[in-house]
């Protein structure tokens, strides 16, 4: 695999002392020959190897790859923001806003790297939560950052993180400076975290996956936000991410990261339209895209389809008139989680099941699978009545119904083997009498998967992402089901990890014919598997038709919403993406 441009000898650190200025130019910041080790119990892990970019004035420029690729440590190596254990070389040099002075970030000390963190360059994280202190109002916090750097005066500050809060979206400002970070939204706090980093007016802002966390309307609210600080904070954006959409979205210009190299850089165009690297290719080529339908292949190569039409099969769920309610608390009134559901899944059928968070999916499944008391209604799952069920009545049906968690890892017991793990359904419902019986199934039941026998002894930390949901599916098999709930199966998988694995499931759901629940907040990814698409909006199906009929021709303004709202990961479509949802949200 070519390293693109970045391949240069390395350098004295006087040699690239003697080119910084000449090196910045137009650029903020420039990163030159940069390597970051970290010291383990192991020894010494490369994460950066020798990596070359430069971030130009008023630019968004986006850090690609995938998990383990460098591209945080990349970030945070910026502001010098790496724990005590990591040795860097090379160089880093950042230009103040005002243009006065060219930082030589490495060699700065205590004092100076604080006055450069939130004047010259800001962070954001992706995950506010790890930001905001749960015990302070946002009010104080961002007033905080600006006594750290010596602003004073008590009205100054609040009038200056009022102002912020206004300028970043938060409505009613002048109210909720004074409320704690528990009474915002998931998107709120992001737009917050933002409100904090450019608080200080800082000429660089680094955002490590902003909106991975977050819903796609929401995504696309904090992008929006993000090109804010470009076109109306005169400031540059670094911002890293796995997602190629996102990178479509908003970048001017593209690094793309794997194994700790740049393999390839250039203007978004050129990245998207005209890749040279086989792993950029390899990326663009694994990215979901509506209207990509899966090509299911054998073992020879050819193309297999399902043996019978799942129209004309018999029904495996069916309700009406579901409601589920949970009680308040204290003096808070009960929360409809499920709002009069009417819907069915034929065996053999995919049924994709999408919304956002708090919608209900998730609820919906988990009552599907007997994990969740319905409030009212019918819910027939096998031919049971799931309202008012008895469990010791529901537990031959669990038999028959299998479950994949979107974090494997927290599903399985991490001091059993992955043997031990895929057989316990097999033991509970005493079809084997140990796992030492239950081995050679097991084995079988892994190769299935696509993962090696010699896995059986391993742990589940000592199995990738992507490995661990294929153990997680072999578990979810072991009992032959006639029924699937996947819930939000891939969504935290890297894009070509995410890309086999749904070859895999979709392989699996052909050969064995079972139906399937197949939730997610993904519409490119649904498009791909399912048969029908039904979409949740705080508790309400909005709409529920064929998958083409969906995509093709939204009836419902959530739905539209939702598809201008899903970034595609090339440039000129995704701007167009960005215009319909504009114009969606003026007619609200």
């Amino acid at each position: 695999m070519s390293d693109g441009t970045v391949a240069q000898p390395v350098r004295g650190s006087a040699e690239v002392q003697q080119e910084s200025s000449a090196a910045t130019g137009n650029n903020l910041a420039q990163i030159k020959n940069l390597s970051v080790s970290f010291m383990t119990d192991a020894g010494s892990i490369k994460a950066i190897d020798n990596i070359s970019f430069s971030i130009p004035k008023k630019t968004v420029v986006g850090v690609v790859g995938e998990s383990g690729s460098g591209k945080s440590v990349t970030a945070r190596s910026i502001i010098k923001l790496l724990p005590e254990t990591a040795t860097t070389s090379g160089a880093i040099y950042l230009s103040r806003r005002d243009g006065s002075e060219e930082l030589d970030v490495l060699s700065l000390k205590s004092e100076d790297l604080q006055h450069m963190r939130g004047e010259e360059a800001a962070m954001v994280f992706q995950e506010p939560n790890s930001v905001l202190n749960p015990v302070y109002t946002i009010g104080w916090q961002i007033e905080e950052g600006l006594r750290a750097h010596g602003m004073k005066g008590k009205k100054e500050l609040r009038a200056k993180a009022i102002d912020i809060l206004q300028k970043v979206g938060i409505p009613d400002a002048k109210t909720r400076v004074d409320y704690y970070p528990h009474q915002f939204s998931g998107g709120q706090k992001q737009r917050i975290v933002i409100a904090m980093a450019l608080v200080l007016n800082p000429g660089l802002i680094l955002a490590d996956e902003p909106t991975t966390a977050l819903d796609v309307t929401v995504q696309a609210e904090i992008l929006d936000l993000l090109r804010l600080a470009r076109d109306e904070f005169d400031a540059s954006v670094l911002i890293i991410t796995h997602n190629m959409g996102v990178i479509a979205d908003i970048a001017d210009q593209v690094v793309v990261m794997y194994r700790g190299h740049v393999v390839e850089q250039g203007d978004v165009d050129q990245i998207f339209y005209h890749p040279k690297d086989d792993y950029t290719k390899r990326l663009l080529a694994a990215v979901p895209r509506i209207g990509q339908k899966l090509v299911v292949r054998n073992d020879e190569g050819v193309a297999i389809e399902r043996k019978a039409d799942w129209r004309t099969q018999p029904i495996a769920v069916e309700a009406k008139g579901v409601t589920i309610t949970y009680p308040g608390h204290l003096l808070q009134p009960d929360f409809v989680a499920v709002k009069d559901a009417d819907f069915t899944i034929h065996r053999s059928e995919v049924l994709g099941l999408v919304g956002e968070s708090g919608s209900g999916k998730s609820t919906t499944g988990r009552a599907i699978a007997g994990l969740q008391r319905i409030s009212g209604g019918s819910l027939k799952v096998l031919g049971s009545e799931m309202n008012g069920f008895k469990e010791r009545d529901f537990k031959p049906k669990r038999a028959d119904i299998g479950f994949v968690f979107q974090d494997p890892g927290s599903s399985f017991n991490p001091l059993m083997t992955i043997a031990e793990n895929v057989a316990e359904p097999l033991l509970v419902h005493k079809k084997y009498s140990s796992v030492s019986d239950a081995n050679d199934y097991v084995g079988d039941l892994l190769e299935m998967v696509q993962l090696p026998r010699t896995y059986m002894n391993r742990f589940p930390h000592e199995l990738s992402g992507g490995q661990r949901q294929r153990a997680s599916l072999a578990r979810a098999l072991a009992l032959k089901p006639s029924l699937i709930i996947a819930d939000e199966p891939t969504s935290a998988l890297d894009v070509s990890v995410q890309a086999k694995v749904l070859q895999l499931f979709k392989r699996l759901q052909i050969e064995i014919g079972f139906a399937c629940l197949f939730i997610t907040h993904d519409l490119a990814v649904v498009d791909m598997l399912a048969d029908r698409i039904m979409v949740m909006h705080k508790g309400s199906i909005v709409e529920h038709d064929e998958a083409s009929q969906i995509m093709l021709n939204p009836q419902n303004s959530y739905t539209q919403k939702l598809l201008a709202s899903l970034p595609v990961p090339d440039p000129r479509e995704q701007q167009r993406h960005r215009d319909r949802l504009r114009e969606l949200l003026r007619q609200q």
